[in-house]
C-alpha cells in the first residue's frame, strides 16, 4: 500500500510541476475596424489562461506601414505563436525569423482574419494552407471544399474569400481521430459568426478537421467549407481556424475548446484536455456570457428593435 501511495505522489508531483506552455499572441493590425483585435486578443488570452496549461504573453506588432526597426519579438522564446494579426507584408528579416521558428518546430495557430494576411508571402501561405481576400486569386492556389465526403479542389479563376451574414451554423467533424477533435461529437452548433468560403491556397500537408455547409441563401457556395485545419510545415505544426470574428463568436464553447486544444497540439503534438460537459450539441449553441461581455458593445446591450 505504501509503495502504491508513493508512486501516485510521484506521478502527481510530476504532473503538477510540468512547466506551462509558453504562448505568444501576436496582434497589432487588421484590415479594418470590423476585426477588433484589441478585444479578441483579450478574449483568447483569457481562454488560454483558463485552461491552466499556458503562460501567455501578448506582443503587438506594428502595422505593415509602421516602423519595424525596434520590433524584435523573439519567437524562439515561445513554443507556439497565436496569430491575431492581418497586414499586407513584413520586412524580409522578420519573415526569415518567423520561417525559421516554424521550420525548426515552433507551433503556429492562425485565427480567423489572420488568414487574410501576407498574400504574397509564399512560405506563410504554405503554412496556413488556405487564405482569403487581399487580392488573392487563382494564382494563390485552388479553392478547397468537401463534396460527397471527400476533400476537393477547384482551380478555376476567381477571387478568394467570401462570407454571408453572421449566423449560428452547424459544424461537422471530418477527422475524429485527430488529437484536436478526439472525443468531440460528430456534429455541433457554433455561435453567431462569419462562415468563410472560397478560400484559396496550396493546401499542402493539410488535414481538414471540420467543415460547415455554406448555404446559398446566405451567399454560400452550396459546399461544405473547411473551417478547422491541421498542417505541417518543416518540423512545425499549424492549427488554422477560420472561426472567431468577434467576442460573441469566440465565446462559443466549441470555439474555445478547439482553440485550446489546437494550441496545445501545435505546441506539443499532443492534447491532454478533456471535452467540457458544456460542449455544444448538434442542435444547441453553448457559449460563455462572461467572454462575450468582454466586448463593450455586447456588455452594454445590443439594439434589436427600432426606437421609433
Amino acid at each position: 500500500m505504501r509503495w502504491l501511495l508513493a508512486a501516485l505522489l510521484v506521478l502527481w508531483s510530476g504532473t503538477a510541476g510540468a512547466a506551462p506552455i509558453k504562448v505568444m499572441i501576436l496582434d497589432g493590425a487588421s484590415a479594418a475596424a470590423y476585426h477588433n483585435w484589441k478585444v479578441t486578443t483579450q478574449v483568447m488570452k483569457r481562454e488560454l489562461e483558463g485552461a491552466g496549461l499556458f503562460d501567455v504573453t501578448v506582443v503587438s506588432a506594428p502595422p505593415a506601414d509602421g516602423d519595424f526597426s525596434n520590433f524584435h519579438p523573439g519567437f524562439d522564446r515561445y513554443q507556439v505563436v497565436v496569430l491575431n494579426y492581418d497586414a499586407q507584408d513584413w520586412p524580409a528579416p522578420l519573415k526569415a525569423e518567423f520561417e525559421a521558428f516554424v521550420k525548426n518546430g515552433g507551433g503556429l495557430v492562425v485565427v480567423h482574419g489572420a488568414d487574410n494576411a501576407f498574400p504574397g508571402w509564399v512560405a506563410f501561405n504554405e503554412m496556413i494552407g488556405v487564405g482569403g481576400w487581399r487580392q488573392r486569386d487563382a494564382a494563390a492556389g485552388p479553392k478547397w471544399y468537401f463534396a460527397n465526403g471527400k476533400l476537393m479542389s477547384d482551380s478555376t479563376a476567381g477571387s478568394a474569400g467570401l462570407h454571408g451574414l453572421r449566423k449560428p451554423f452547424r459544424i461537422a467533424v471530418r477527422a475524429p481521430g485527430h488529437p484536436i477533435m478526439r472525443g468531440l461529437p460528430p456534429v455541433f452548433m457554433h455561435a453567431t459568426d462569419e462562415l468563410y468560403t472560397r478560400l484559396r491556397g496550396p493546401g499542402t500537408n493539410m488535414t481538414v478537421l471540420a467543415t460547415a455547409y455554406a448555404d446559398p441563401a446566405n451567399r454560400g457556395t452550396g459546399f461544405d467549407e473547411p473551417l478547422l485545419m491541421a498542417l505541417r510545415w518543416g518540423k512545425g505544426r499549424v492549427f488554422h481556424t477560420t472561426l472567431g470574428h468577434d467576442a460573441t463568436a469566440l465565446s462559443c464553447v466549441g470555439f474555445m475548446t478547439t482553440f485550446q486544444r489546437g494550441t496545445e497540439w501545435a505546441a506539443t503534438g499532443h492534447v491532454t484536455q478533456k471535452v467540457p460537459k458544456t460542449f455544444p450539441t448538434a442542435d444547441t449553441v453553448s457559449y460563455r456570457a462572461d467572454l462575450a461581455a468582454m466586448d463593450p458593445a455586447v456588455a452594454g446591450g445590443v439594439l434589436t428593435t427600432s426606437a421609433k
